[in-house]
């Protein structure tokens, strides 16, 4: 994700966390510690991680699937969120980033809701189909390597169920999409990725200006 809203001044965004959500004493305490990180500024912005928890309260949701972890904040908010019984699973190819997070959902009590899964992402969600869970998620959110987008909202869309949620950040790349000199590949792909998602009769879909992007889709079948 990003740390801060794209377009969204100093002042304000400490304003939206100050009054705008709510954020456990963990979160705040991991969200200081991972920017202290040299690639702290890929953490969730507090405003779009209060987002996802809020679309896992209003579904209702039990079963929770992250790609891309990286210190977990997001990966927290979430299971904040989540009813007794709930779990998130979370895929990242890199372990001691969500060992920095782990500290802090197990001060939050929620670690034994998270699951861990170390290796590449598509790996471990071919791994999920194989174990028979298809239709087995009720939201999933996508924040890892951009250029492996399309190939997670392929599995995305078979393990969560009719009816889900999927939750695609850097949507936007800080602007890229709507600037044509902007030819790298992480904005070309999300530029073909939200034309398809555009043209797709079998997502509802909102793309939100939060974040670096936040799309929201729902798997209508």
């Amino acid at each position: 994700m990003t740390a801060r809203t794209i377009g969204l001044s100093e002042g304000l965004s400490d304003y939206v966390a100050a009054v705008g959500l709510r954020e456990h004493p963990a979160q705040r305490a991991l969200r200081a510690e991972t920017d202290r990180l040299e690639h702290g500024d890929m953490r969730t912005s507090p405003e779009a991680a209060a987002l996802v928890a809020f679309l896992i309260e209003t579904i209702g949701a039990a079963r929770v699937l992250e790609v891309g972890c990286f210190t977990g904040h997001a990966t927290l908010a979430m299971a904040l969120a989540l009813p007794d019984g709930g779990s998130v699973t979370t895929l990242d190819v890199n372990r001691d980033w969500q060992e920095i997070g782990r500290r802090h959902w197990r001060s939050a009590g929620v670690e034994s809701r998270i699951e861990f899964r170390e290796g590449p992402a598509l790996d471990s969600l071919d791994a999920l189909l194989a174990d028979g869970l298809a239709d087995g998620f009720d939201l999933a959110l996508v924040d890892a390597d951009k250029k492996s987008y399309p190939a997670y909202l392929q599995r995305c869309r078979r393990l969560v169920r009719p009816g889900g949620l999927i939750v695609l950040d850097n949507t936007l790349w800080r602007g890229g999409v709507a600037d044509p000199s902007d030819d790298s590949r992480q904005a070309r792909t999300m530029r073909e990725l939200n034309r398809a998602i555009h043209a797709d009769p079998d997502l509802a879909v909102v793309l939100l200006p939060v974040g670096d992007g936040l799309t929201l889709l729902r798997r209508r079948r």
